[in-house]
């Protein structure tokens, strides 16, 4: 008989994927249903991603972690998860894009978060469904002093992770299951088979969040934009990140610290160069020079630090002008 078999969140633990997997015995025509987080906090995504891409019969439910890739909106997590994926990210949150927020056959529903009694799934909001932060203040609105599932009263089961129950999943009357086990934390990765119902899991080998955290933090920090960044998000960042007991972060928040501080320390010298290219060339030549804003305020008396610190709010800002007065300034070190 051809089973359907829901995964809860698997965050990247792709090693207890494949043991609770041979758990089941899966079978190649059995269905395989996550219910979406496939990605983020755990140290194999890319191979939990490739697993349910190539495998015929799986689906994938959108998550609330999914759909910040796919929406851009990188925290902590995410930006470890673009760089653990590297060249395939772009490809593989394209492929994100595709996924439903929603799984239904004859005997289950299956969302990432949440879902609404007595409205199709189809007609439900997709906040709801994939729990982002927005469908939780919906919810926290409407259920004040409860959980959506202690309100659930269809009579088809719905299965749905998003939220930690626990080492052991949430079962009730039947027909509520709440599959999020903490893999990622060290927990449980937990599968529902259908149609007998019966549940399994394996034990996390590792609290993998608390283990990545660590690992990606120096390679996060260095991909980060930083010639973008104004000064205040540079000594912001690294006052936010003093905190860590990893000596090589700290030697490169201090060569951050160290790269700002000089680049400033050089508006003095492109104010002197920005008055010395303006008094030698003629309007029209300043024009169109790159730096032709900066010449004319310098031709006109109008340019001292302050006003220069205006036009270079940020490293690259400060970088492209002295390139434009014909200075080489330093870049971040790596």
């Amino acid at each position: 008989m051809r089973r359907t078999i829901i995964i809860g969140d698997i965050h990247g633990c792709f090693d207890e994927l494949l043991e609770l997997l041979d758990e089941v015995d899966i079978q190649p025509d059995d269905l395989l249903v996550s219910v979406g987080d496939l990605v983020d906090r755990g140290p194999a995504p890319g191979a939990v991603v490739g697993l349910f891409r190539e495998r015929p019969n799986s689906v994938v439910v959108m998550g609330n972690h999914e759909r910040k890739h796919v929406r851009g909106i990188l925290s902590y997590a995410q930006e470890i998860t673009r760089l653990q994926l590297g060249d395939q990210y772009a490809e593989t949150v394209d492929w994100m894009r595709t996924l439903p927020y929603y799984f239904e056959n004859e005997h289950v529903r299956v969302v990432h978060a949440a879902m609404l009694s007595g409205i199709p799934l189809a007609d439900q909001r997709e906040e709801i469904l994939c729990g982002s932060t927005r469908g939780e203040r919906e919810l926290t609105a409407l259920f004040p002093d409860g959980s959506w599932h202690e309100h659930y009263t269809d009579a088809k089961p719905v299965v749905f992770g998003h939220h930690v129950t626990g080492r052991e999943p949430l079962i009730r009357d039947g027909r509520i299951f709440g599959l999020d086990t903490g893999a990622c934390h060290g927990w449980n990765l937990t599968a529902l088979c259908l149609p007998g119902f019966t549940v399994h899991s394996v034990q996390a080998r590792a609290d993998h969040w608390s283990a990545v955290k660590r690992q990606w933090q120096l390679p996060v920090l260095q991909a980060r934009p930083w010639h973008g960044a104004t000064w205040r998000e540079l000594a912001d960042a690294a006052e936010r990140f003093s905190s860590t007991s990893d000596p090589a972060v700290h030697r490169w928040l201090e060569a951050l610290q160290e790269w700002a501080a000089a680049l400033q320390a050089t508006f003095p010298t492109l104010v002197a160069a920005a008055h010395r290219a303006a008094d030698g060339l003629t309007p029209d030549a300043m024009r169109r020079h790159p730096a032709a804003k900066v010449l004319f305020q310098a031709r006109n008396g109008r340019l001292d630090q302050t006003s220069l610190a205006r036009q270079c709010p940020t490293p690259g800002r400060t970088i492209e002008l002295a390139a434009a007065l014909g200075l080489i300034l330093d870049d971040l070190p790596d």
